[in-house]
C-alpha cells in the first residue's frame, strides 16, 4: 500500500490502477477517524480469493482492511463500525463467523446488508470499516 498526505488527509492506496481513474483511496484518515473503502476479496494478483466461499472471502476482505488500517496508523482494536455487504443474505452466518473470529473482544457496531451484485460476479462479500484512533495516538 502507498500513503500520501492531501490537505491534512492521509490517503492510503492499494496500488490499484483504478484508484486514480475512479478517484478513490483504499482508506482515508482525517484526524482520529479512519475510513476503509468497500474491500473486495482480491488476491495480490487481482484474482478472486475463495470462489464460492463466503467465509474465505470475508477473511480476505478483513485481511485487506486490517492492512489499510495499519498503514493509516490504526489498529483493529480501533474499529468502531463495520458493514458487511453480501450478495446472498441467507449466507450471513458464514460471514458472521469470520467477522466474529476477528472482532470477538472488539465488538464494533456491525451491519449486514444484501446487495444485488458487485462489479465482479465472483465476489460474494465486500466489507467497509470505520475506526477512531485514541487521542494519544491521533
Amino acid at each position: 500500500m502507498d500513503t500520501q498526505q492531501n490537505r491534512g488527509r492521509q490517503l492510503v492506496g492499494s496500488g490499484s490502477p483504478l484508484e486514480p481513474e475512479i478517484g478513490f483511496s483504499r482508506a482515508v484518515r482525517t484526524g482520529a477517524h479512519v475510513a476503509v473503502a468497500g474491500t473486495a476479496p482480491l488476491a495480490d494478483d487481482g484474482t478472486t480469493v475463495g470462489r464460492g466461499d463466503v467465509y474465505a472471502q470475508t477473511v480476505r476482505c478483513l485481511d485487506i482492511a486490517e492492512a489499510a488500517l495499519r498503514e493509516a496508523g490504526a489498529r483493529l482494536e480501533d474499529v468502531v463500525r463495520t458493514r458487511v455487504l453480501l450478495t446472498d443474505a441467507d449466507r450471513w452466518r458464514e460471514a458472521a463467523r469470520a467477522h466474529g473470529e476477528r472482532f470477538t473482544g472488539i465488538r464494533p457496531a456491525c451491519t449486514f446488508v444484501e446487495v444485488s451484485r458487485f462489479i465482479d460476479p465472483e465476489w460474494l462479500v465486500e466489507i467497509e470499516v470505520d475506526a477512531v484512533v485514541p487521542q494519544a495516538e491521533a
